[in-house]
């Protein structure tokens, strides 16, 4: 889960969500920071304003997000960032980017909190907090270390002037906590970009509606393939039988390999240590899905020792290759529609979200 809110008999905690869809943020040449702090801004706004005109269905979760006042701003598109940037995933570049990234978007997040806090007050639980004594998410990652008598693995760098920051913080908050990385299943959809902070699953996919269905491509693939002349039947042909997968297609350059590899083509520690240059900047958590196409009792041992290690909060779901993969056939039969119900067993609910 990526929220790490209290509820006790008293309070119910509730978290109000949003997302910075972070490909609209770059160009060729790097991330637009005035563009994405004018979005940060407006949305901590949004977010701070949805608290007071939400519906609440009981009393306590009305009194613990009236009195606390949370907010979960986070990001989604990062891969589609990526692609723009001519990033792979598993790179140095990448979890450089994510560390740089985040750290724009928690520093101006927070300062949006402050400024809300001056125009319409801070939280009424402000004082005593973490805020209150000058103790931002970044200065958490201390407090850990300290905890943990120096079991801890996590890169502590930053740009920005965080100092000035924590000064204004001192004055008070609007919100009791600011970020937090959800899922974004359904609104990546919506404005049509990766899901979150995830790897591309598949560069070929078939999507079904009231419509039909629809074979679906990468367009950032298709565009570079394009570019170099390499678009044509036989690439089509040879894009279906590996299911998207450019691995084993020869004709395609290694640098493109690279770039388009898919979840299950990049190695899961790559996601982890992109997560943990996250972490040091965000007070709530992440939506860190990892993918193992042959887990063993060693490798998972090992993954989540390292996302441990490297100051995971916490973790989603573990996809394998297995229980992912998807039929190649379906009957033509027409079958009575099931009863639609929510299951904890189900990832894809979007209530759940």
């Amino acid at each position: 889960t990526e929220i790490t809110l209290h509820t006790s008999d008293e309070e119910i905690a509730v978290c109000n969500l949003g997302s910075v869809n972070l490909a609209a943020h770059v160009t060729e040449q790097g991330l637009d920071e005035d563009k994405l702090k004018r979005t940060i801004r407006t949305a901590m706004r949004m977010l701070d304003n949805v608290i007071d005109i939400n519906y609440y269905s009981v009393p306590k979760a009305r009194r613990s997000n009236l009195r606390h006042r949370p907010v979960g701003l986070g990001i989604m598109g990062f891969q589609d960032a990526l692609y723009k940037l001519r990033i792979p995933y598993a790179s140095e570049e990448a979890v450089a980017f994510a560390d740089r990234s985040m750290e724009v978007i928690s520093y101006y997040a927070i300062l949006a909190s402050t400024e809300l806090a001056e125009e319409r007050g801070p939280y009424p639980s402000f004082q005593g907090s973490l805020w209150s004594k000058g103790i931002l998410p970044i200065d958490s990652v201390e407090l850990l270390a300290q905890a943990r008598e120096g079991y801890l693995e996590m890169d502590r760098s930053a740009t920005l002037d965080w100092d000035a920051l924590r000064e204004r913080v001192k004055r008070g908050m609007r919100n009791s906590n600011c970020l937090a990385i959800a899922p974004t299943a359904t609104i990546s959809n919506i404005c049509g970009v990766s899901q979150s902070i995830e790897p591309t699953y598949q560069n070929l996919y078939v999507k079904s509606n009231l419509s039909g269905e629809f074979t679906v491509v990468n367009p950032y693939l298709v565009k570079d393939l394009k570019a170099r002349g390499l678009w044509d039947e036989v690439m089509i042909a040879d894009l279906k039988y590996y299911d998207g997968s450019v691995q084993r297609i020869d004709r395609i350059p290694d640098d493109l390999k690279a770039l388009y590899a898919t979840a299950f083509e990049i190695d899961p520690r790559w996601l982890v240590e992109a997560a943990s240059r996250r972490q040091k900047w965000l007070d709530q958590s992440q939506s860190l899905n990892l993918y193992l196409a042959e887990p063993s009792g060693k490798k998972l041992d090992a993954l989540y020792k390292l996302a441990w290690i490297r100051g995971l909060k916490t973790t989603y779901y573990l996809r394998t290759l297995g229980a992912s993969r998807v039929e190649r056939h379906t009957s033509q039969a027409v079958e009575a529609a099931a009863p639609k119900a929510c299951s904890v067993l189900d990832p894809g609910c979007e209530a759940c979200q």
